[in-house]
């Protein structure tokens, strides 16, 4: 199991986000205290704290998909 922190300080973002969780054939889970949410539901990602670090969970191996998390990563938010 895999876990990174990120950050998705606007609603473009959450949705660059949840395209994607979606293009992946594994299951990711967003947590946020103890809220887990299903990254590929656009409806349970907006309803985080999207100004929060938020904490990705996943399992499986996606090249596109960890770039974004790479680029989201909390420690560069600007």
């Amino acid at each position: 199991m895999k876990q990174k922190k990120i950050v998705l300080p606007t609603i473009e973002a959450a949705k660059a986000f949840v395209a994607a969780a979606t293009k992946c054939d594994f299951d990711i889970d967003v947590y946020y205290n103890r809220v887990v949410i299903d990254a590929k539901s656009i409806l349970g990602v907006l309803s985080l704290d999207l100004r929060r670090v938020l904490t990705v969970r996943y399992a499986g191996e996606s090249q596109d998909f960890e770039t974004f998390l790479n680029e989201n990563a909390a420690g560069n938010a600007a």
